[in-house]
């Protein structure tokens, strides 16, 4: 499908070339080094235009350029609020594990604290029997004995009381240790879970600021360009997919969903309509890593939170030969995820401003498949 001739209906050029403005003034709002499939936004055509205005010339703005910019601009903004989304959920993952962690090392630093008090009160009680005999140790009680018998009964006894004097020294030094080693290892997670807090926050700062941008670009926009824009989206959607579809790799696709695939596809299917919100898992909305791992959990399959885990974690197939059920994982930076239905849809929840939908597999770029339950 060609891109729409469509012009702009009158007194819209102004407010076009105002959201062109602002995808200039939103451009340091994305960060160096963040990686994006999507080729970098054309110039924008409104420094020209003023300086012919200045000269006296003319010059025709080009709406779908123009809106393509836009459209650019914002899938710049969402993948790199999906790129924060996954670093927001990395870090209230290992939140959760941290807290647990601390909880059990709280624990057993309480169970340890009161076997040491035991201990000490065991030792007390061995040193206040010595001190009723005199403060003369077992042996040398042992050594005024005129009895041969007795002599030694009371040495088994002293040798038995060595070892358990020995064997309490033992376990009190262990036990000391260990409390020790608890204590150091709580303040290690407490210091990981701080540093988790301030990756969290800076990560929900950088989401806010991509989807507020992304909100104030698509505002300066008229009716009229925003359904033109909305086009132009699907059009590159469809290009992707004719382009993924075009290589026959369909023809090469048969294998059918496993019995827990089929269950995940369910719990993915029922969520559709559901809005997307970053850091969401369900019941009410999902991110896209949020949809997928909880699919699968429905499944019977615990799965990593992040797109980003799923990938390192799970099992690699090959595309061809991938099954309902599957997640496909979309850029460079696995910062996306989606679940492969068949037929070369997937369901995703795609961004900010959109549901739990369906969608072509191949209309982003791939990155690779992985199957939960290999």
């Amino acid at each position: 499908m060609g891109p729409d001739k469509r012009t702009v209906r009158a007194g819209g050029s102004g407010i076009l070339a105002t959201a062109v403005t602002v995808v200039c003034t939103v451009t340091v709002l994305a960060a160096p080094g963040t990686a994006f499939a999507a080729p970098a936004p054309p110039p924008s055509p409104t420094a020209s235009a003023s300086a012919s205005a200045s000269t006296g010339t003319s010059a025709t703005l080009t709406p779908d350029k123009d809106l393509e910019a836009v459209r650019e601009k914002l899938d710049a903004l969402y993948h790199d609020a999906a790129v924060a989304t996954d670093a927001y959920n990395a870090a209230e993952e290992a939140a959760r594990k941290q807290s647990a962690e601390i909880v059990d090392l709280a624990q057993k630093i309480v169970k340890g604290q009161q076997k040491l008090d035991a201990l000490k009160e065991r030792a007390g009680r061995a040193a206040a029997a010595q001190y009723r005999t005199g403060g003369l140790p077992d042996t040398a009680q042992l050594m005024l004995s005129d009895d041969p018998s007795e002599f030694l009964d009371g040495a088994g006894r002293v040798l038995q009381g060595e070892r358990a004097t020995k064997a309490l020294i033992r376990e009190l030094t262990q036990t000391q240790q260990d409390l020790t080693q608890y204590a150091a290892d709580a303040a290690d997670q407490w210091n990981r879970l701080e540093a988790g807090r301030k990756a969290k926050a800076a990560a929900k700062k950088k989401i806010q600021q991509r989807i507020a941008a992304a909100e104030q670009l698509q505002s300066k926009l008229e009716k009229k360009q925003k359904e033109r824009l909305a086009e132009l989206e699907r059009e590159a959607a469809y290009k992707q997919q004719t382009a993924w579809l075009g290589t026959g790799i369909l023809d090469e696709i048969h294998s059918k969903a496993s019995a827990a695939g089929k269950k995940a596809v369910a719990f993915a299917t029922a969520q559709l309509g559901k809005p997307y919100v970053w850091g969401a898992e369900g019941p009410d909305s999902y991110d896209c890593s949020g949809l997928t791992s909880q699919a699968w959990a429905s499944a019977g399959k615990p799965i990593p939170r992040t797109s980003e885990e799923q990938w390192k974690q799970l099992k690699h197939v090959d595309v061809k030969d991938m099954r309902p059920g599957d997640l496909i994982i979309y850029f460079d930076d696995a910062s996306h995820v989606a679940m492969y239905i068949g037929d070369g849809a997937i369901i995703q929840a795609p961004r900010p401003g959109r549901t739990v939908s369906v969608g072509g597999a191949g209309s982003m770029p791939i990155l690779g498949v992985v199957r939960p339950d290999a």
